[in-house]
């Protein structure tokens, strides 16, 4: 039901769509590093980044890069360190997001960008669809994952628990019906806008997947772009900036 090296596939083309925003010779900061992978392929791109994760995160013993451990409220650097605040479906996860933005804010040089990564309402739909039929698919044949703790996936009690999270909401707020309304980019504006920002711009990703991975990495990239045009993206980007006081 979950699948991290198709999921890193995604993540390796957003990445390509993402870094278009950042200007050069950014110093960048990631919120919500996961493994690391983002994180390494933007310091391959040559930009000087700094990646911030819980220490409880379920990636934390598949970690590919070095990332600071924080508490998700404080983010651990000084006033005006970055030029870019980069996060990649984490904001959806936060249960206080009026602290942490103005963390980023804090962190953020006064022309610094925030650019945030966040799912659609179309991801919440067609991962609620395909829920079933990826349920069955692990019943019957429990994907071997990278990650230690679901090392024993293959035990009924531990594919009693995945089962309940697959079917659960994804976010840190609503239910799995309230994340239509909650994940829809309409929303997000509002939301951005709200605790002060000016948006830049915002635009779908462009690739099609759901949260399950049901298909894993046998549906390449190309036909992922061409789904996505009739069945939605499943992320949208957003880049933003603390919008200007009035004098």
């Amino acid at each position: 039901m979950f699948n991290l090296d198709a999921l890193e596939m995604m993540r390796t083309v957003e990445i390509d769509r993402i870094v278009a925003y950042f200007p050069p010779g950014a110093r960048v900061l990631e919120i919500g590093a996961g493994t690391g992978q983002q994180a390494a392929a933007i310091s391959r791109r040559g930009f000087s980044i700094e990646a911030i994760e819980l220490p409880s995160s379920r990636y934390g013993a598949v970690r590919d890069f070095p990332i600071t451990d924080y508490d998700g409220r404080h983010i651990p650097f000084p006033d005006a360190s970055f030029d870019v605040v980069f996060s990649s479906n984490v904001l959806e996860h936060v249960p206080d997001l009026a602290q942490l933005n103005a963390e980023i804010r804090r962190v953020l040089k006064p022309d610094g960008l925030c650019i945030h990564v966040m799912p659609t309402h179309g991801w919440r739909f067609w991962t609620t669809l395909t829920s079933l039929p990826a349920c069955l698919q692990y019943v019957l044949a429990p994907p071997k994952s990278a990650l230690p703790q679901d090392a024993d996936a293959a035990r009924p009690s531990s594919r009693f628990q995945q089962l309940r999270r697959h079917f659960g909401r994804h976010g840190a707020h609503g239910n799995v019906a309230a994340e239509l309304w909650l994940f829809h980019p309409a929303r997000w504006r509002q939301v951005f806008k709200a605790y002060g920002y000016e948006i830049v711009a915002d635009r779908p990703i462009g690739i099609f997947y759901t949260g399950n991975t049901i298909f894993g990495k046998t549906v390449p990239i190309a036909w992922r772009e061409r789904l996505a045009r009739f069945l939605g993206s499943a992320c949208h980007i957003y880049v933003v900036k603390p919008a200007r006081r009035p004098d």
